[in-house]
């Protein structure tokens, strides 16, 4: 039996982004099945450090067409998700429980959140959003990621209101796709398992390797590289790395680091 025909493994080996998506609402049913999967997601702690954004308004959704790098499928996608690292509940919480008379108490200094709350709270928002994409794919529906949504932090933050630990990770596309997104290729991984898998250290992939892949993807894939380009990597370097969305991306992203940092 293959990998992909076995019944519990099925859904990650076919799962694609989806697109495009069927005139059709998602309804309250199968939300509440979706959000039951998500709840079980990994946590660290059980402490769920993450928050979601049901996006429903038509008018944010037209925005974020805007924010998110011009990409249009926001605004037709009949669900949109928007995960939060969110250290703010734990925050509130503990406030409420008592934290400061219990610091009073034990002589201890006010607790102020810093990088690894942050980093744990962005594991967990990943893992949840995850988590729904693989029970999105069981429940006949499909997906695409959003990470241009750590772009432009200042306005989105504005948007939806987000507090001081609520920080946006990622953002999820869900809809039921229509026949040419179920029919469309699958986008072939190129990094082989010997370039990704270590044995007990770091191996740094040899240029042998590198050229023994720009092969197989010249001969399989028949790329149409971007002008002064001649290989896969020099393509992802100008369209994504060097990219002004990633510029923007970085500069937001630095934004949130200092603003849970404040």
């Amino acid at each position: 039996m293959e990998l992909k025909d076995r019944e519990s493994l099925k859904y990650i080996m076919n799962r694609k982004s989806v697109r495009v998506y069927e005139d059709r609402e998602v309804s309250e049913e199968i939300k509440e099945k979706l959000y039951s999967a998500i709840f079980q997601a990994p946590t660290a702690g059980n402490m769920m450090m993450y928050s979601i954004i049901e996006i429903e308004d038509q008018k944010l959704k037209d925005r974020l067409i805007k924010t998110c790098d011009n990409q249009a499928m926001i605004g037709k996608a009949p669900l949109v998700l928007l995960f939060l690292a969110d250290f703010q509940r734990w925050m509130d919480y503990v406030k409420f429980s008592g934290a400061e008379e219990f610091n009073r108490e034990h002589n201890l200094e006010e607790y102020i959140p810093g990088e690894g709350d942050m980093m744990l709270a962005i594991n967990d928002a990943l893992i949840a959003a995850q988590t729904g994409v693989l029970a999105a794919e069981e429940l006949g529906l499909g997906s695409c990621y959003i990470g241009d949504i750590m772009e432009n932090f200042e306005i989105h933050r504005e948007m939806f209101n987000l507090p001081k630990y609520a920080i946006p990770i990622t953002m999820l596309c869900i809809g039921y796709p229509t026949e040419q997104q179920k029919n469309r290729k699958m986008v072939r991984r190129y990094f082989t398992k010997d370039m990704v898998v270590h044995k007990n250290s770091y191996r740094k992939v040899t240029d042998e390797e590198f050229e023994n892949m720009d092969r197989e993807i010249a001969e399989k894939d028949k790329t149409v590289f971007l002008p002064g380009c001649h290989n896969e990597g020099l393509h992802m370097y100008k369209r994504k790395i060097i990219s002004d969305f990633m510029k923007e991306m970085n500069r937001s992203v630095k934004e949130m680091i200092n603003s849970w940092s404040r």
